[in-house]
């Protein structure tokens, strides 16, 4: 039975849902709403069961793609995992980011799939000038999840990303400034020459009169200061 549950799941995206409505928790929606999750079109599953799910299906390319038109939330998350990162195209990554209504949705889907295209920089730096929050907070969760997760790169690749640090610290809405704050601790936690140049980058922003570019550099100042964030990554 379990077999065959694996391979209808590969094939069709009706199971998928059903399986998402059969987990369907009215008191983790409540939860996820006070977290500031957008519950519009949501379940109330956990990480833990999507993840246990898309091992379940597998990757594949396709489906992703029709669960993602179901619109609903955990559905897109899931797609966001099973996905093949070879197969995505800049014009799908630019259709999805449109589509992000919540913060978890947009972390999710950069951490899980964006993140390892070819497209991953590129995207990055555009997003950070989209107006639209969620696609602005993309392109700075993109910076944040190529920081930890791109281990192979440069250091020096990273350095035109505190420009884009700098020119948006002003933005005061809640979901941006937070991915601006986590794109340069994380950026700044590569190597202690990083560390370094988020610290000049810090030096300006605490210059800066905005109260958003303030708190912006006050948090990461503290953290990249801290003794164990230090020796870690002296490590």
């Amino acid at each position: 039975m379990a077999f065959y549950i694996f391979r209808i799941l590969n094939m069709d995206k009706n199971i998928v849902i059903t399986e998402l409505q059969m987990l369907r928790n009215e008191k983790s929606l409540k939860g996820m709403s006070r977290f500031g999750i957008n519950i519009e079109n949501a379940f109330g599953i956990s990480m833990v069961q999507l993840r246990i799910l898309a091992k379940k299906i597998g990757k594949n390319h396709e489906l992703a793609l029709e669960l993602w038109k179901t619109a609903y939330h955990e559905a897109r998350i899931l797609a966001s995992m099973i996905d093949i990162a070879d197969d995505v195209t800049s014009l799908q990554m630019n259709e999805w980011v449109k589509d992000f209504n919540s913060w978890d949705l947009c972390d999710q889907c950069c951490g899980n799939l964006f993140r390892y295209t070819s497209f991953a920089y590129e995207k990055a730096v555009e997003w950070s000038f989209s107006d639209v929050e969620y696609i602005r907070r993309a392109g700075f969760v993109m910076m944040a999840s190529l920081a930890i997760g791109d281990k192979k790169a440069k250091d020096d690749k990273f350095l035109p990303f505190f420009e884009l640090i700098v020119k948006h610290s002003d933005d005061d809405r809640n979901f941006v400034k937070k991915a601006v704050n986590w794109a340069l601790r994380q950026i700044g936690k590569r190597s202690l020459y990083m560390r370094g140049k988020a610290l000049d980058c810090i030096e300006i922003l605490l210059k800066d009169n905005s109260k958003t570019a303030q708190w912006i550099a006050k948090d990461a100042q503290r953290e990249l200061n801290d003794e164990k964030i230090i020796n870690r990554i002296k490590r």
